[in-house]
């Protein structure tokens, strides 16, 4: 499902969208929340009640990788990773593990 799909399924499901809208975190940017609403709605229909609420932690990890950089378990990550193609992350910021830093301190 293309960006513009998505747009196109919020508008023909409003129901739908007025209740994916509460599901934003009072600390989500809006180019946060755009994302990890795409991640919601590509993959809401594998997911309904009662699996909501597992759906909603997997786009929260998705997003906490995406955006702050946090670290799960390799299986995890690579199954959110597949649930997230096609979701278009502009100017995602990029980070380092503390070996990383190291290893390149080391090479000066």
């Amino acid at each position: 499902m293309a960006t513009t799909d998505v747009e196109d399924f919020i508008g023909q499901n409003r129901h739908l969208s007025d209740l994916v809208e509460t599901f934003r975190s009072i600390s989500e940017s809006e180019k946060h929340w755009k994302c990890r609403r795409e991640f919601i709605f590509r993959n809401i229909n594998d997911y309904e009640d009662p699996h909501l609420d597992h759906l909603l932690a997997l786009s929260m990890v998705w997003a906490n990788h995406v955006f702050l950089g946090c670290r799960y378990d390799p299986v995890l990550l690579e199954k959110v990773k597949e649930m997230a193609e096609g979701v278009v992350v502009e100017d995602a910021p990029v980070f380092k593990t503390r070996d990383e830093l190291v290893k390149q301190q080391k090479k000066r």
